[in-house]
């Protein structure tokens, strides 16, 4: 009796201490937050950092990218595998994609931007004004950035944009001792996805409640507005792109841009269409399908009738451009000529697609004012 008592109660002992180191264990597993939209990355949470991992830094990528946000004072796990590591919240940073800038400044940190390869591409009035007071410094280009003057700013990150491996300035830069990480919120196929990349910058700010506040905003904003484009009684043909080169170049059927025109109710003509990049067709192809299309939206670089017709006088034989219903992004610009809607779109599909509903449907949003899309003159 007493060695089964014994047996028992050493039984008893080790399970009580197996059970407590699984909750240990249980404890020390990160938790990992609700990314919705995005496809591109993940963050997990842990006591004293995050692990923030980029799935795609640009198309067809062979590995992820692991980043650890340690915050100060915090001891890291020994055995943690990772490729750069940041010390959050940072304070100075070095971007190189103009849709970097719409989320630092929702999250009120644009100051701590403190160079920036091409500054007339950059649109904001907010971040122009720290430029003009010398705040923001000229990088050269993003193929070939100024390497001296960025390791003089000194920044606690260099926040990458990429379209392959091939990148000898961002090599040279992680030699000198300061991270270089990628954010790809480029390379996301749907509008929400390319916003909710928000929350990547919350995390390297140390404020993830307020991105996930802000995207949440822009979700609801965004699905309010296609559910109010599906009370019209009619869905309109649409055309988009432009002519180069005798090619006419126009988004693919599942692109970020055909998305726009689906969800505003609207019958994109080539929305059967699949592939990267950018659709090409033969000028005589796109105007036997789309001649009697009554808007054309995104008509490249256009401004104004007359650039358009300058390039070609068989525009005129479109419906779109009999009625006046060209529109084009390319009239919101910033006082250097950055285009607007290449640097904002991205964080506010919510405008954008407000803006085409606004086209396609006026009698839905009377009193809207559009940010991006503009009437040719």
């Amino acid at each position: 009796m007493k060695k089964f008592l014994f047996l028992f109660l050493s039984l008893t002992t080790l399970a009580c201490k197996d059970s407590s180191k699984s909750q240990k264990t249980t404890s020390n597993e990160g938790i990992e937050m609700s990314i919705e939209n995005a496809k591109g990355f993940t963050i997990t949470e842990f006591e004293g950092y995050s692990l923030i991992e980029v799935k795609t830094p640009w198309p067809d990528a062979e590995k992820p990218f692991r980043y650890i946000f340690k915050k100060n004072g915090s001891t890291l796990p020994e055995d943690l595998k990772y490729d750069q590591i940041i010390q959050v919240p940072v304070e100075k940073v070095v971007i190189t994609s103009t849709t970097h800038i719409p989320a630092i400044e929702a999250l009120n940190k644009e100051n701590t931007i403190k160079g920036f390869p091409g500054l007339n591409y950059i649109s904001s009035d907010k971040t122009r004004k720290l430029i003009d007071k010398g705040e923001i410094s000229e990088l050269g280009q993003n193929e070939n950035i100024n390497t001296e003057v960025l390791i003089e700013l000194a920044p606690n990150v260099v926040i990458g944009f990429a379209i392959n491996a091939s990148n000898k300035s961002f090599e040279t830069i992680q030699k000198t001792g300061i991270p270089v990480i990628y954010n790809g919120d480029w390379t996301e196929q749907t509008p929400l996805g390319k916003a909710e990349w928000i929350k990547f910058f919350g995390a390297l700010y140390g404020k993830e409640k307020v991105a996930t506040e802000i995207f949440n905003n822009i979700k609801s904003e965004y699905n309010s507005a296609k559910e109010l484009a599906q009370t019209a009684e009619n869905s309109p043909n649409v055309i988009s792109g432009a002519m180069y080169n005798d090619n006419w170049y126009m988004p693919y059927g599942n692109s970020w841009q055909a998305q726009f025109l689906k969800d505003a109710n609207a019958n994109y003509l080539y929305a059967d269409t699949q592939g990267d990049g950018s659709l090409s067709l033969a000028f005589e192809s796109v105007l036997e399908k789309a001649e009697d299309a009554e808007y054309w939206v995104s008509s490249g670089q256009f401004t104004s009738y007359t650039q358009l017709f300058n390039e070609s006088e068989h525009y005129k034989r479109f419906n779109a451009v009999k009625n006046k219903n060209v529109y084009s992004v390319s009239l919101s610009q910033g006082e250097t000529g950055g285009i607007l809607f290449y640097e904002l779109g991205p964080q506010r599909p919510d405008l954008i697609l407000k803006d085409l509903i606004s086209i396609f449907h006026p009698d839905l949003l009377k009193d809207y004012e559009p940010v991006f899309y503009k009437p040719l003159n």
